[in-house]
């Protein structure tokens, strides 16, 4: 074939078609030739063959070969070096920190810098190399079930101390529409005001799949029934679902809210600071509106989009009853100093409220303290996230101290000047001014 020509590395190529003719009878044109053989015989990937192929295999210029450099990461560079060397090496969240500050060029610059000081970036540990498998995932019908877990991470506070945050997150398994929030702790208490707010924000779902947490099952009996726990039961029968347990990390089963948790720790939390968990969780619910509503390949849609039109027909509103309010405002005991604690920091309660419990809820930075049967509000605090115990008026009793009162006549008596002004210090020294009688 006489139409072939080669410069550059591609004698390789024409060598490979010398031996596929040799092999197959020599080709009448181009399009005769396979580029799947091509491409083992050369080792060139099958999308560059193409480009050759439809410039007869010859390579051309790049078309911007010439131009002038434009340097868009100038000013730049030192921030991204940075979150190389953090081990931040996504391009989109690298983009999203550099476009906080004022950068105005596109991905593709990101991703060529990145591809170019892959030296900045950390050594990850080298895996097991998977084994594969061809199990056939669990699938479910629009708003039938939830995924829910809970995902951990560590903060470096301003004073050089480190303390640990829990992130509950919950996910469609059909259309993939997420709710992440950040809590102090995983306790029951907060495993059940996140799954209200997620509730709150999606719907309530037939099902709810989860692996064996603490807070959700017990043990199971001898024919591997679970036996839930108390008042996690009471909980499911309150608001009106069920729950399937799953084997804990598996991908089969509940592998959306894993990935989830994964894709929260890589993306939301990468390189992020925030003052306290209150502003952590007004950037999640911004950020869950933004992932909930941008194209995902995997469902083929935006997960908000299919969540409204699909799912939204099965899915119920979160009743409004009073033992809702009863799970968002967990109970507390009442110290014997009138103070009450909450999120690892104590609030006090008016002494005039006689009970012996207190029930505390917290929105944004706004604590509010209610009766132990919420029928009245009986003060609120500002949380300043300080250590520091707040009080609230009338937290103690003003008491009626013993006074001692005079038991003959006063004769004594004493005279009080003003308070003398700040005039100027030569101001003694005047002595016409006559001294009042």
């Amino acid at each position: 074939m006489k139409e072939i020509q080669s410069n550059g590395f591609l004698p390789i190529i024409a060598q490979a078609i010398a031996e596929m003719e040799e092999l197959h009878g020599e080709f009448a044109s181009i399009n005769e030739i396979n580029l799947a053989e091509l491409g083992r015989r050369t080792g060139i990937s099958r999308a560059k063959l193409r480009r050759l192929k439809a410039n007869g295999f010859c390579e051309t210029p790049h078309g911007l070969i010439g131009q002038p450099k434009e340097h868009l990461l100038d000013g730049y560079s030192s921030v991204l070096d940075n979150l190389l060397r953090n081990g931040v090496s996504n391009s989109t969240v690298c983009l999203g920190r550099l476009q906080a500050i004022g950068f105005s060029g596109s991905r593709s610059t990101v991703k060529r810098y990145i591809a170019s000081h892959k030296h900045l970036i950390p050594a990850k540990r080298q895996q097991i190399a998977p084994q594969g498998n061809r199990g056939r995932r669990y699938t479910t019908d629009p708003g039938e079930a939830y995924q829910m877990d809970w995902g951990f991470t560590d903060v470096l506070d301003y004073n050089e101390q480190v303390y640990r945050v829990a992130c509950f997150a919950m996910i469609c398994h059909h259309c993939g529409e997420c709710y992440i929030e950040f809590f102090p702790n995983a306790k029951q208490e907060n495993l059940f005001i996140g799954m209200i707010h997620a509730f709150q924000y999606m719907g309530i779902p037939r099902f709810i799949l989860t692996d064996n947490m603490k807070s959700v099952i017990l043990h199971r009996d001898l024919e591997g029934r679970p036996v839930w726990q108390k008042d996690y039961e009471t909980f499911m029968k309150t608001i009106g679902f069920e729950t399937k347990l799953c084997k804990p990390r598996h991908p089969f089963t509940k592998g959306k809210v894993e990935r989830l948790v994964r894709f929260v720790k890589e993306n939301f939390l990468a390189d992020r600071v925030f003052y306290n968990i209150t502003d952590l969780n007004w950037h999640a619910l911004e950020w869950c509106n933004s992932q909930n509503g941008t194209y995902h390949r995997a469902v083929d849609g935006v997960p908000q989009r299919l969540h409204m039109e699909a799912c939204g027909e099965q899915l119920r509103p979160l009743p409004e009853l009073d033992a809702v309010r009863f799970y968002l405002c967990p109970e507390r005991k009442i110290s014997f100093d009138g103070f009450v604690n909450y999120e690892g920091r104590r609030f006090g309660v008016p002494y005039s409220y006689p009970g012996a419990t207190a029930r505390i809820m917290r929105s944004g930075d706004t604590l509010y303290i209610y009766s132990a049967d919420l029928s009245s509000l009986l003060t609120t605090h500002d949380v300043t996230w300080s250590r520091r115990d707040s009080f609230c008026e009338g937290q103690y009793e003003a008491l009626q101290q013993p006074e001692e009162l005079p038991t003959a006549p006063v004769t004594m008596q004493i005279r009080q000047l003003p308070k003398p002004s700040g005039e100027l210090s030569f101001a003694k020294f005047d002595f016409d001014e006559e001294e009042p009688v």
